[in-house]
Order: structure tokens, then C-alpha cells, then sequence
């Protein structure tokens, strides 16, 4: 049965593609514009047309689309195919290490391997809406993001709160995050061993990564590494920021809830009064709330109660709130977790949840404009000839540093 889901999601992948593409060969043979009819019946009969012309373009455009990926799946070659094929396969099918693979592609920097990583990523959406369409197109997983300094217990946590969501029968994902240094370019992604319980889970997966100089607490690939767990079957993610305080901004636009974790006694109460991070929290947790750090994490609780009434809410339908837990006993965590269920009920209901997700899909598409933009500017032929000269006068003083940009922007913006 499995096996017939996979064929039938593929053959239909292929075949909106060739329907597409056929579609675009054929809309190059449009009506000609309105400005060259000449009688004023001509016009009138025009204008009945406009509605249609306009929908076959919008149309055409994603249909161009579909047929670039079509001509960018035939230069492949038959081992490539095959790759792509194998790895489809392996994530419908919950296989870990095909996961684990495919994530390895993503990630990749080199120029073929995204070509590959784009067409792996448009069959698994593809499939995942086969999927949500007898739920009513809503989401069959959830994300939750997880941010907080270091050392507030975040991935302890995520091992007793694993632990507990595996044995109901979940399976969870968890991306950590580890920062990369700016001299040699490593990571630790130490985050692992600190869940040797939880790694042996065969419900639950982990994938620790580099931020690989990236700011916000994320990676590059985080958005698509989250797309390609739920295809494999994983209907909890969670994603574990750097932890590197105020300016963890980019995780709360890829995630359905983000939860932030403090410590009780971390010089950190008053905190809850800066706008930062904080108002971007739909849930706050004051972790470590057992023995002598229970009163001082009840005292936190208070505060944070205190301050987010200073912070207009996010959402429209849900009310932040600050809760307490223990890793170490376990006390909390339950709560915890109906909180969460109540938080994905109430979105889910109202609609906000699929809206918000349409609205993270726009976020991030411009985000990796940007980043993509950067590379273009500097392999610029024009630019790239100036950049040695250009920074060497900025080193020496002889120009400003925005005089520069100009000259270089200047370069970038002349025609040849």
C-alpha cells in the first residue's frame, strides 16, 4: 500500500510537470495585445478577453516554472535519477539514514548539488500536500522552537520531553544548532551527546548542524532540513537555537510555536521588559525549578507574568504564558506539553496556523534572495576586478567605507 502511495504521488508529480510545461509551450501563442486592434469593436471584444489573458499569464508564469524544472531533471544523469529516486523513496518510507542523506544534500554548498537539493525539496512538498488533502490541507506536524541563553537546560530538556512524546507513540525530530567559529570555520555539535537517550530512540532523530556564520540562531538550511523530517514521517519538530540571547529572531519565522527557556538565577529578571526575543515567545519556561531554585523560579514566574502584559500579543487567538519546569524530576513537563497541544488546537482552529506558514515561506524566500544576491554582487565581473584595489584604499584610509560601496554598487549598476 505504501509502495503504491510513493508511485502514485511520483506519477503525479511528473505529470503536473508536463501539464504545466505543455501549458507554457502553448501559451506563447496568445492573443496579440489590445493596443494593436484598431476599430473600437475590435477593442470592445478585446476587453471581454482581458480577465482570461491576464489568468493564462499568471498562469503561464508558474507553468515556466514547472517546465525549467522539467528541463532540470532531463540534464540529469541516470545515477542522479536514480539518487533522487532512492532517496524519495527512503523518506516516504521513514528510512533514518536516507533522511540523514538527503539532509547532507541540502546542506551542500555546491552549485549542482542545490539543483538537486530544489528538486528533492519540490517532490517531498509535493507529496506532503497528497498527504495533508484528506485532513483538510492542514498541517500534519508541528514545529516548535526552542531559544534561551546557554546553560539554561534546553537540551536536557528536550531529552525528558523526547522521552515522554516517543513513549505516546510520537515521532520527534530535533535540529540543533551549534554556533561555528569565525577562525576556523568548526562547530562542536556537542548538543547530541548530551541526549544519549533520546538518540537511541528509534522514534525520535537528531541532527545537529552549524550555523556556519549565519546570525539568528539558525542555519541556512533549517527551513528545508524541518520540510524534509516531516516527509519522513515525523510529526513533531523541534528546533534548539545557538542560545545567544536577544537577537534570536530568524527561528520564529520557521516555527509554529517558539518556547523560550530561562534560567532562574542568571542575572537574567529583567530581561522580560526589553523587547526583543522575548515578545517574539508564545510560551516562556523557567527552567531548572526544583530544590534551592525552586523559590527563585517562582519569584521569575511572577515577573515574567508581570512583563509580558507590557507586550502586545502576537497572535490574535493565544496569550503568551510562563510556565515552570524540572528536567530533572519531570515535574512541569506534562503541563507543559498540554499547553503546547492547546497552543497548535487553538491555531488550527482559527486558521492562523496555515496563514502563519504561508507568511514564514514569504519571509524566508527573500531571506535567501538576500544571501544569494550577496554571491552575485561579488562574482560580479565588473566588481569582482575592483573588490582587491577597493578594500585595499579602505585599509589604507585613502576612502570611506560608504564611498566605497558606491563605487562598487556604481560598477555593479553600469551596463556594459
Amino acid at each position: 500500500m505504501l509502495t503504491m502511495a510513493r508511485l502514485l504521488c511520483r506519477s503525479r508529480w511528473s505529470l503536473a510537470v508536463l501539464r504545466n510545461f505543455s501549458s507554457a509551450c502553448a501559451g506563447s501563442s496568445c492573443l496579440n495585445p489590445v493596443s494593436r486592434i484598431g476599430t473600437a469593436g475590435e477593442q470592445q471584444e478585446a476587453s471581454r478577453w482581458k480577465p482570461a489573458r491576464a489568468q493564462r499569464r499568471s498562469r503561464s508564469s508558474g507553468a515556466v516554472l514547472a517546465g525549467q524544472q522539467l528541463l532540470l531533471s532531463e540534464t540529469l544523469s541516470e545515477w542522479e535519477k536514480q539518487l533522487l529516486d532512492r532517496l524519495i523513496d527512503g523518506l516516504l518510507g521513514g528510512q533514518r539514514s536516507c533522511l540523514a542523506e538527503a539532509i547532507t544534500l541540502v546542506e551542500s554548498s555546491h552549485k549542482h548539488k542545490k539543483c538537486l537539493a530544489r528538486l528533492l525539496l519540490q517532490r517531498i512538498l509535493t507529496c506532503q500536500k497528497e498527504r495533508e488533502r484528506p485532513n483538510g490541507g492542514k498541517p500534519l506536524s508541528f514545529r516548535v522552537g526552542l531559544s534561551g541563553p546557554p546553560g539554561a537546560g534546553k537540551s536536557t530538556f528536550i531529552e525528558k520531553f523526547g522521552k515522554m512524546l516517543t513513549g505516546k507513540g510520537h515521532k520527534v525530530a530535533v535540529l540543533a544548532v551549534d554556533p561555528s567559529s569565525r577562525t576556523s570555520g568548526g562547530s562542536l555539535l556537542g548538543d547530541k551527546t548530551r541526549m544519549t537517550e533520546l538518540s537511541r530512540d528509534m522514534n525520535a532523530y537528531i541532527r545537529p548542524s552549524p550555523t556556519l556564520g549565519m546570525l539568528g540562531g539558525v542555519t541556512r538550511t533549517t527551513n528545508e532540513t524541518i520540510i524534509l523530517c516531516e516527509g519522513a514521517g515525523y510529526d513533531l519538530v523541534l528546533v534548539e537555537t545557538v542560545g545567544v540571547g536577544q537577537s534570536e529572531f530568524a527561528v520564529a519565522d520557521m516555527v509554529d510555536m517558539l518556547i523560550l527557556f530561562i534560567p532562574p538565577v542568571g542575572g537574567d529578571e529583567l530581561q522580560g521588559i526589553k523587547r526583543g526575543i522575548i515578545e517574539m515567545a508564545d510560551l516562556v519556561v523557567i527552567t531548572k525549578a526544583d530544590g534551592d531554585l525552586l523559590v527563585p523560579a517562582r519569584r521569575m514566574q511572577a515577573e515574567y507574568t508581570s512583563a509580558l502584559k507590557l507586550l502586545r500579543n502576537r497572535s490574535k487567538n493565544w496569550k503568551p504564558k510562563v510556565t515552570r519546569v524540572s528536567s530533572k524530576t519531570g515535574e512541569g513537563i506534562p503541563e507543559l506539553w498540554e499547553k503546547i497541544e492547546k497552543f497548535k488546537a487553538t491555531l488550527l482552529e482559527s486558521g492562523e496556523l496555515q496563514i502563519k506558514r504561508q507568511k514564514q515561506q514569504k519571509v524566508w524566500m527573500w531571506s535567501l534572495i538576500k544571501e544569494n544576491v550577496t554571491e552575485y554582487f561579488c562574482n560580479h565581473p565588473a566588481v569582482r576586478n575592483q573588490i582587491p584595489s577597493i578594500e585595499d584604499k579602505v585599509v589604507s584610509g585613502d576612502i570611506t567605507p560608504g564611498l566605497a560601496a558606491d563605487i562598487l554598487l556604481k560598477a555593479f549598476s553600469t551596463k556594459e
